[in-house]
């Protein structure tokens, strides 16, 4: 299998090539090259021929880039492909020939490629254009959509996305205050991120809706998949029913919402000279969240759950994931779209009124100890005042006639002018007196 593979020029392109989109797309724009250049056959056929033809004679293939480039170009003067689009049909080509020990002057050649716009001129949606994208009448819409904007992951992460790697995370009171989402599990690029409370429960709806039907939900089962039959189950087929689930990549959910955003008349055909929408389907929701994010997070904790590369600050910032998830907890309500933004407003209504009712008991036990402090010390004169009397008479009190009665009453005695005996009680109602 190795020595095909060594054999193979295709072969070798493909071993390079990891994301499923890239694994996609890449070929086709490699078959542009070859078509370009009037290489005849199938994509394999035309890689050998390329090869050995550019072994042969290595000016006539680097000449190939450069007049590739060059007619690219003439495509973006006529307003066909914008200036950022050329590089892209250049990449695939090169890896190709890089794969296969292919050695030109790149920099040569990479001078003809337009200087072009690094970021695309492009926005994020509104909250208004996600709310009517989220009306579309398919039952998946909306947990796709709002794990897209609370999540920041890419089209391509759904192709790795089961029901175990969605995890939610629940307070004291049992509440869910967002779920953890392992994007790319198993792959070098795996990362975490978070998900809202709205989107979570969105989700969760949707497993328990599949389940209804009859499809054994678990740990395992894909968290996107395809629309199965409520009618005329009977059919011999397999496909097509709930109990068989086909799981929806990223390419079919793409489809997907690029259909609801026309049928939501999001979408219109582009005027003349456009070359793109104000927004894409896709990557406007991870714009979303990069715009909503930043504003109540630390940068630095934002491209960590976008799963960007942060650099060299990757060897010394290396946060907790409990430190990022109380981070992303304060754009929680930033992220949420769907009309549960009010029962999460109800939710902080009602943690601040029980803050606010365990104060008010606080207040009012601490005015009760204030007020029997007072009495206490109140009392406590009263029995100084008639001590200090009785002292000031004659200077004797009586002996071993103070005492607590069955009433709560200090009673003492003392001696008068007249040697007659004085008793004398007092109330004390919360007064513990020692023996």
């Amino acid at each position: 299998m190795a020595l095909e593979q060594e054999d193979n020029p295709l072969s070798q392109f493909m071993y390079s090539l990891k994301a499923p989109e890239t694994r996609r797309q890449w070929p086709q724009r490699l078959k542009r090259f070859f078509d370009f250049l009037k290489i005849e056959g199938d994509l394999d056929n035309q890689a050998k021929y390329f090869v050995n033809k550019a072994n042969q004679d290595p000016q006539w293939a680097q000449e190939s880039f450069i007049r590739y480039i060059s007619f690219q170009n003439e495509r973006v003067n006529a307003g066909e492909i914008s200036a950022s689009t050329v590089p892209n049909y250049f990449k695939p080509a090169k890896l190709f020939c890089e794969m296969n020990d292919l050695v030109f002057n790149w920099n040569k050649i990479r001078r003809g490629l337009p200087v072009a716009r690094q970021a695309a001129n492009d926005r994020a949606p509104t909250v208004e254009e996600i709310q009517k994208l989220t009306d579309y009448p398919d039952r998946r819409i909306k947990p796709i959509v709002c794990t897209m904007i609370s999540s920041g992951i890419r089209l391509g992460a759904w192709d790795y996305l089961r029901w175990k790697h969605v995890i939610p995370l629940i307070d004291d009171d049992g509440q869910v205050i967002a779920a953890k989402l392992i994007v790319y599990a198993g792959e070098p690029e795996e990362y975490y991120s978070f998900i809202t409370p709205t989107a979570y429960r969105l989700l969760k709806e949707w497993m328990e809706f599949r389940h209804s039907y009859g499809e054994g939900i678990s740990k395992e089962s894909w968290l996107m998949r395809d629309i199965w039959q409520t009618t005329n189950v009977g059919y011999k087929s397999k496909f097509g029913l709930a109990t068989c689930p086909r799981k929806l990549k990223g390419s079919g959910i793409k489809r997907l919402l690029e259909r609801a955003l026309w049928e939501q008349g999001l979408r219109r055909p582009l005027e003349n000279g456009s070359r793109r929408h104000e927004w894409k389907a896709a990557h406007g929701f991870r714009k979303f969240y990069k715009s909503r994010t930043e504003q109540s997070m630390k940068p630095i904790n934002v491209e960590i759950t976008m799963g960007h590369n942060i650099g060299v600050s990757a060897s010394y910032y290396r946060p907790l994931e409990r430190e990022v998830m109380q981070d992303y907890l304060k754009a929680v309500n930033d992220l949420t779209i769907d009309g549960d933004t009010q029962m999460l407003q109800k939710h902080f209504a009602d943690l601040e009124e029980k803050s606010r009712d365990s104060e008010y008991i606080f207040k009012a036990k601490l005015q009760e100890s204030n007020t029997e402090i007072q009495t206490l010390k109140s009392q406590m004169t009263s029995v100084l005042e008639v001590l200090k009397l009785a002292k000031s008479k004659d200077g004797r009190l009586a002996k071993d006639r103070t005492t607590l009665d069955s009433k709560r009453r200090i009673a003492f005695s003392y001696v008068d002018d007249d040697d007659q005996i004085v008793d004398i009680k007092i109330p004390i109602d919360s007064v513990e007196v020692e023996n």
